[in-house]
């Protein structure tokens, strides 16, 4: 289990190394005339030892990511046929367990097109692949390329023939979504002049309104990831080294300004590689590739099992330390002095400081991921090092303040304890996205609820002197500080207790489970009001009633049902609201836990629009017949889960792939008001309600 341990936090820190080495797989593109209006394009890849690249072929779910070539869609050319590959070579790989087709050394790949013009034209698209050795593999982010190639008049058609359909449904399936992809599917971009008004809709959102929500955003995890570096700062691991290192630099140096500068460039040496780290990690998977992590059930877990094995380290139970050998060749390096030396020492307390570091940097990567953005873990992990980084500039700007730190003792465990503590409860989110994702039904509001009671009830009584870790030393009196943060435990432990019985607990809205995923309703008992919607003021027609539910706060909606979500809409005349969300999305629980309670919000969502949840997350296996054949991240693919369809639809009909995203449609499914993302402000929200009602029905007369 440590060397598991031990081989994560080596390649969580290994990301940003990997950014600056050279790539292994080096990419040439070279054209060929075959006719007047033919052309042979050519990809050829240059493979360092080790290394070997996988081909075309998928060698099946679990196996290695194939090469894939993705062209735009152009009416000046059209392909013909697929990419063509060189032989590979074939061989079992014990990693994956199965039989594999590889390249070593070079490996050239080629794509027959006629040009529809005779125009000078150019071929634009991406391309992806995996790289692997025996001991490690790299998953390099899309890279475009691009070819110009001049027609001639014999190429001039005047056709419009689009290039290879990016994207093929099963033509049984005839429900509205499915068309609705398809539509967008065939769009291309010859037709933008005369795009229809949706899809113009659609663009001045995202020139408008996505700036203000994403710096919102950014601000937030800048905030989360300064507050996690100064948690980091009062740990055992960081905070004997503030001195220790400051006297180091003042000591050593000529002149006061001479130590001055050296400590600064230590302190942004430090910011450096931490913002390395994560922007490493987010280059690496990509930004939409953590998110999608983010709710992946096998990756909640294991990082459920991560944090326990972390705060059962911070409890006292064991040591995770890096191998002593590896840190002494860094801190050799320290010594060699200059802007070299000061970086290997700013590397050096990366690494001695990771066993305190590790858990609060790795959760915070997974919450800034969740953006679907590379700034997020920029800002987050910016963040983290400055508040990580200032005490050193600080103290050796004005090193008499040394004299004001408290000393190292006892209280440097109390926060370690704490800390672990804190990633225990933290480590029951994760439990319970894998279980919500599922559906499993296991990590219950009612059990997450009483376990976060015993955690933060045992951290009161261990904070006030009611019981020791092995670590800790005698505690003769109850400081300021500590009765503060004793204080707040208690709060939170004595806040949670009705939740038990259906209290909202708005206050960990986004953090719990959603009130209907309870034991029973609205907690034990089944005591606390119940939410209906009479039929006076909510007529539901007989026709749609076994297909309609009523949430937590009396809202009217269909459930993962668009189908019979827009025939009802278009029976009694009303605009379609689609919400697209997740069970594990904590901003999806933070809208429906305070905007749409707000009476204005629920009116509107109950008279005046037809609501329909649509979960992205939701791993549950569709009907055999509702698969979906697509063409989706640059691959063939067949859509088999719930979670899987909605998210197809979200991103290639909206652009995005975050949520909460809220739609307005009309009954012809064309957008009457901008699309949404999460916002809090709720006289906003019923304006943008307003304004889509106000549309579709001047739209109707």
């Amino acid at each position: 289990m440590k060397k598991f341990i031990l081989g994560i936090i080596l390649s969580i820190f290994s990301f940003g190394i990997l950014t600056a080495q050279d790539n292994p797989v080096h990419w040439s593109f070279s054209s060929k005339k075959i006719s007047d209006c033919e052309y042979e394009l050519t990809f050829k890849a240059k493979i360092d030892e080790p290394w070997h690249l996988y081909s075309l072929n998928k060698a099946g779910d679990e196996g290695p990511n194939p090469t894939v070539f993705t062209f735009k869609k152009n009416s000046d050319y059209e392909l013909i046929g697929k990419v063509k590959q060189g032989k590979p070579l074939k061989e079992f790989d014990k990693v994956f367990e199965m039989n594999v087709e590889y390249y070593k050394h070079d490996a050239t790949f080629t794509q027959r097109i006629k040009l529809l013009t005779d125009k000078k034209i150019k071929i634009t698209g991406k391309y992806e692949y995996q790289a692997c050795t025996e001991e490690k593999c790299i998953f390099p982010p899309a890279d475009n390329f691009d070819f110009e190639l001049q027609g001639t008049s014999a190429c001039n058609t005047g056709s419009s023939a689009t290039a290879s359909t990016p994207t093929v449904i099963d033509s049984t399936a005839k429900d509205s979504i499915n068309e609705a992809a398809v539509q967008v599917a065939e769009k291309d971009s010859a037709n933008q002049a005369n795009a229809q008004t949706g899809a113009e809709i659609k663009e001045t959102h995202y020139e408008d309104q996505k700036p203000a929500a994403t710096s919102m955003s950014w601000f937030g995890i800048f905030l989360a990831g300064f507050i996690g570096g100064f948690a980091a700062l009062l740990t055992p691991c960081v905070f004997p080294m503030i001195p220790m290192n400051v006297s180091f630099f003042t000591k050593q140096s000529k002149t006061k300004q001479q130590g001055i500068r050296n400590a600064l460039t230590y302190a942004l040496f430090i910011i450096i590689l931490y913002v390395g780290l994560g922007l490493g990690v987010t280059l690496i998977f990509g930004a939409g590739a953590l998110h999608t992590l983010s709710t992946n059930v096998w990756f909640n877990l294991a990082f459920f099992v991560l944090l326990l094995v972390f705060a059962a380290s911070f409890l006292g139970a064991f040591e995770i330390v890096l191998p002593s050998s590896f840190v002494n060749k860094m801190d050799a390096k320290a010594d060699k002095g200059g802007m070299i030396g000061i970086f290997f020492m700013a590397f050096t307390l990366a690494l001695v400081s990771f066993s305190c570091t590790g858990p609060i940097i790795g959760t915070l990567l997974v919450e800034a991921s969740s953006t679907g953005n590379i700034a997020g873990p920029f800002w987050g992990m910016f963040g983290f090092a400055l508040a990580l980084s200032l005490p050193f500039g600080l103290f050796a700007a004005f090193p008499g303040w040394l004299n004001s730190l408290p000393q190292s003792g006892g209280w440097l465990n109390a926060v370690k304890v704490t800390l672990g503590f804190l990633e225990l409860a933290l480590a029951l989110k994760f439990a319970s996205n894998a279980d919500l994702v599922v559906q499993a039904g296991i990590l219950t509001r009612e059990v997450f609820i009483g376990l976060w009671i015993v955690i933060f009830g045992l951290l009161g009584v261990y904070l006030i002197g009611g019981f020791k870790t092995s670590h800790d030393s005698d505690l003769k009196h109850v400081s300021v500080t500590r009765l503060f943060f004793a204080i707040t435990s208690f709060f939170i432990t004595i806040y949670l207790i009705p939740g038990m019985w259906g209290a909202p607990l708005k206050i960990f809205s986004g953090i719990l489970p959603p009130l209907e995923y309870s034991e029973s309703p609205h907690g034990f008992g089944g005591s606390g009001n119940t939410h209906t919607v009479s039929s006076s003021e909510n007529p539901v027609d007989k026709e749609f009633a076994q297909y309609i539910e009523v949430n937590k706060n009396g809202i009217v909606h269909f459930k993962n049902d668009y189908e019979h979500a827009l025939a009802y809409a278009k029976k009694v005349g009303k605009p379609l609201m689609v919400d697209f969300t997740g069970h594990a999305c904590a901003n999806c629980r933070k809208t429906e836990d305070y905007v749409w309670p707000d009476g204005e919000v629920t009116k509107r969502l109950n008279n005046d629009v037809v609501l329909v949840s649509l979960y992205v997350d939701d791993k549950r296996e569709l009907a055999e017949k509702d698969y979906m054949n697509v063409h989706w991240y640059g691959k063939d693919r067949v859509i088999t889960d719930i979670g899987d369809k909605f998210k197809y639809m979200e991103e290639t009909l909206y652009g995005q792939s975050t949520q909460p995203l809220y739609v307005l449609l009309d009954h012809d499914e064309k957008l009457i008001a901008p699309v949404r993302g999460y916002d809090p402000n709720i006289p906003d929200y019923v304006k943008w309600l307003d304004d889509g009602i106000n549309t579709f029905k001047s739209k109707q007369k």
